[in-house]
């Protein structure tokens, strides 16, 4: 099978999140089972072309916007550890800058910079006389390319037998533009653009839509996501687009890149360890301590460290946890780790806590990955709030590493930790219910009961590092869904 695959970001090359991981690994495992995998992505400012091996091409493709042709030039590279063949787009105008997608609010010609990528996808096939069986979309940053697929290149014998696949990892941001703006860009009327139409939603074009009503089959990125999607406000208005696709909206978990996230492999960690070793795990955690929080002024290293690496938004509940946190922080119940970057009342937050509580409280604002492996070895616990959830990688990671989620009970967090029952033995995780911080206050001391308790806190851990949440089993879902979406063409 021949796949082509677009996105915003591939890991290692652009990283904003998950999606980025989640592409470089699936690409990867595809590659292993045997099928060929191109991936097409823009060539960023700050993409370290020396350090991961990308050389220019002579190849400059011409990308119809609208009335004219602009241009880029191809850049190449692998996936590093893989035979996955990267395509990078050069364009001075819309890639060469330090981000992805801009500030919080982004680019203001992002509208202009995606409908260029998604165009562009063709039109590098096309110069490496690549003969797709699935056109791969990720999220609203390339969702028009599908429409692109059905309406310009249907007919194009290189591109007549292509099934369109669009994968959802986040609803809650849709590529919203005035029709105005957009349409002209891709080459279509505006007199397209009209209520009810697939191009439009509240008035306004969205990017979202266009993917899901022109896409051959929908995915998203766990099976209760998708249940979510279709019938709560998680939908966030696509609802009755998504009801209309009936059967071809279908739930893949994400899976983990266990070359990358493998306690026994990590050279990014103090001391590798397995199920079998968990007092190497603790040695992760004194060596961590004692680089990060030197003040030990009242806690001893038996106390238990709690980490959290995320996006600091709503979202990921933050919003509920500042409620409870100072509390468990004031008493010296456990110590708490955080690596993250988003909203400036929660960073602020972060801050006070570290000023206030220096020998407990560690804050790294950013993002490190290095240091994100760190978090995760070293912490007893990781706390993952979120008010949604459509998979999460954070917490397939710690079940690997050993560390107990403490999460609430959403999107793919359901799909993949089972709360702890102390009677049989099984489990991996604490979970809550109602998004209020009277029960993650009841999780959370569920949770620490558990620590250091013989036999629960090796059981639970090592249920955890045993569970499989790998990208293989990922990506073999995703064969059968390609599969069905051929079907349709």
């Amino acid at each position: 099978m021949n796949i082509l695959v677009t996105a915003a970001e591939i890991t290692p090359f652009a990283k904003a999140g998950g999606l980025a991981d989640v592409v470089a690994s699936l690409s990867k495992e595809w590659a292993l089972l045997g099928h060929k995998v191109i991936v097409v992505i823009p060539k960023y400012g700050m993409i370290d072309h020396t350090l991961y091996s990308i050389t220019p091409t002579n190849t400059i493709i011409e990308v119809p916007m609208g009335y004219w042709k602009e241009y880029a030039r191809l850049w190449t590279g692998k996936i590093p550890g893989s035979e996955v063949d990267v395509y990078f787009l050069e364009s001075a105008d819309y890639f060469d800058r330090r981000g992805i997608y801009g500030d919080r609010e982004g680019y203001t010609d992002n509208h202009k910079r995606f409908t260029f990528l998604s165009r562009a996808v063709f039109e590098v096939a096309k110069a490496l006389n690549f003969k797709p069986d699935i056109l791969h979309t990720h999220d609203y940053h390339t969702s028009i390319a599908l429409a692109f697929l059905k309406i310009f290149y249907k007919y194009d014998p290189l591109f007549s037998r292509t099934a369109g696949v669009y994968t959802i990892h986040n609803m809650g941001y849709q590529g919203q533009y005035l029709p105005s703006t957009i349409m002209p860009l891709m080459g279509v009327s505006t007199r397209d653009f009209y209520a009810g139409s697939w191009y439009e939603h509240d008035g306004i074009f969205n990017s979202m839509k266009v993917g899901i009503m022109f896409a051959d089959k929908v995915t998203a990125v766990s099976p209760t996501y998708a249940k979510e999607i279709r019938w709560t406000s998680l939908g966030e208005g696509m609802q009755p687009y998504l009801n209309s696709k009936g059967g071809d909206v279908i739930g893949i978990l994400n899976g983990t890149d266990y070359t990358e996230w493998n306690p026994e492999l990590d050279d990014l960690i103090y001391n590798q360890y397995n199920h079998n070793d968990l007092d190497t795990k603790e040695k992760n955690k004194q060596l961590f301590l004692k680089e990060h929080c030197p003040q030990q002024k009242t806690l001893s290293y038996d106390v238990p460290l709690v980490g959290m690496v995320a996006r600091l938004t709503k979202q990921k509940g933050i919003d509920v946890l500042e409620q409870i946190l100072e509390s468990y922080l004031y008493a010296g119940v456990f110590r708490f780790a955080v690596l993250g970057s988003g909203e400036k009342r929660f960073e602020d937050y972060f801050r006070y806590l570290e000023r206030k509580y220096s020998d407990r409280v560690i804050v790294h604002l950013g993002y490190n990955n290095a240091l994100s492996h760190k978090i995760i070895a070293s912490s007893d616990f990781l706390m993952m709030p979120s008010l949604y959830e459509p998979c999460g990688l954070t917490q397939m990671y710690a079940l690997k590493y050993g560390t107990v989620p403490i999460v609430r009970s959403t999107g793919g967090l359901s799909d993949t930790v089972l709360e702890y029952n102390r009677n049989t033995t099984q489990g991996t995780g604490f979970l809550f219910y109602g998004y209020n911080a009277h029960d993650l206050g009841l999780t959370v001391n569920r949770a620490l009961s558990v620590y250091k308790t013989h036999p629960h806190w090796n059981t639970i851990r090592a249920n955890g590092m045993n569970a499989d949440f790998s990208a293989s089993r990922s990506a073999e879902e995703y064969i059968t869904a390609f599969q069905w979406a051929m079907e349709k063409v």
